[in-house]
């Protein structure tokens, strides 16, 4: 019998994406699958259910969770659902399975193959089944078309009849995958960018993008291209020159994260508070805490005005072409174990073996001699 692979429709509040597309479900086909999509699957991110079809995948009837071998998901189904999925399924998606014991506990208890792609190493090897990277894009770009939005001013220069506009200022904090995107989407509006990472290796990747890097004295390099935590002193230099900086700052956008931790605060209320009036900050990194003081996540405050927004699910504004990038994602990391039509699971390979969660090698071995 053929691998029964099913792509669920997703049902996180404010979720648009797809974790396939009419283009991997042919290359899901091609691996000798059988692909069924949940009616409406796709329609938020732009795919019709007939384009599905036309690409060669089903409908999903009222059993296809409790017969789907591996099942494709942007966020975790509820505990409800994971319930219903056939015991030993594949689930792969951005899990987030420590987040929600209730959660955790549903996935163990199904005997589930659980792989949360936030979870996959960050090799070379990786890198087309990055879907932190490739989401981490999408947000960053939308950062700042938020950011322009709210802002009561030209991002760039222009010459006009009734003078001269000075371009804004703008300062992107953290220059990971979404901080990089956000300089280069706000010096293509034209305004003066600058960036700030506390890893100092940032420096040449900012200023290739066309933006100045900011150098406040304080390296934090980490591993994984990923930030440490500062200790204090160095967290106080850091705010004392950061603080002192900002005053002239138009817009601040806020990236900096640190994996498996809240989102470390880097703008505080002081500093809000020396802002000039008409200044925004968006704080991309809202939905772990954010790093900004006053920030709240889903929503946009004003304080001593300053505009202070913390949207979330940014990812899921630009559904189309994230879904796109997910789906591609998704499928180069299936195609580590879905071959000739059967499941193959070989726990020597670092991606799988490191991505599966729980990592319990006892627990992969009885699944290996399973599969």
């Amino acid at each position: 019998m053929a691998v029964e692979v099913l792509v669920l429709r997703e049902s996180a509040a404010g979720e648009r994406r797809v974790a396939a597309t009419p283009e991997t479900v042919k290359k899901l086909l091609a691996a000798g699958a059988q692909v069924r999509v949940e009616a409406g699957a796709g329609l938020d991110a732009g795919i019709t259910d007939q384009a599905y079809l036309d690409a060669g995948a089903q409908l999903a009837g009222a059993d296809a969770r409790a017969q789907a071998d591996v099942v494709l998901c942007v966020q975790s189904p509820p505990a409800e659902a994971i319930a219903g999925l056939k015991q030993g399924a594949a689930l792969i998606g951005q899990l987030q399975p420590q987040a929600d014991q209730a959660r955790a506990q549903a996935l163990q208890a199904r005997g589930l193959r659980v792989f949360p792609l936030e979870r996959l190493p960050r090799t070379t090897r990786a890198q087309a089944m990055d879907v932190l990277s490739s989401q981490a894009g999408m947000a960053g770009y939308k950062s700042v078309l938020i950011a322009a939005q709210l802002a009561p001013r030209f991002f760039p220069m222009l010459t006009t009849a009734a003078g001269t506009i000075r371009p804004s200022k703008v300062l992107i904090v953290g220059a990971g995958v979404a901080g990089l995107q956000a300089i280069a989407t706000a010096r293509r509006l034209g305004a003066q960018v600058e960036g700030f990472d506390v890893r100092p290796e940032t420096r040449e990747q900012i200023e290739s993008l066309g933006g100045k890097f900011l150098d406040l004295g304080v390296s934090a390099a980490g591993e994984g291209g990923y930030a440490r935590q500062l200790t204090e002193e160095e967290r106080a230099e850091q705010q004392r020159r950061l603080a002192e900086h900002i005053r002239g700052v138009d817009v601040i956008v806020c990236t900096a994260a640190v994996p498996g931790r809240p989102a470390p605060k880097i703008v505080t209320a002081a500093m809000v508070a020396g802002m000039k009036p008409g200044s925004v900050i968006v704080d991309l990194a809202a939905e772990t805490g954010g790093n900004c003081e006053l920030t709240r996540p889903g929503e946009t405050v004003e304080q001593g005005g300053v505009t202070v927004a913390g949207p979330l699910d940014l990812a899921s504004m630009g559904a189309v072409h994230a879904s796109e990038m997910f789906a591609r994602n998704v499928y180069n990391f299936v195609a580590l174990f879905l071959k000739d039509g059967a499941l193959s699971f070989d726990w020597d390979d670092e991606l799988l073996a490191k991505t599966a969660w729980p990592e319990a090698p006892v627990v992969k071995a009885a699944e290996a001699g399973a599969a």
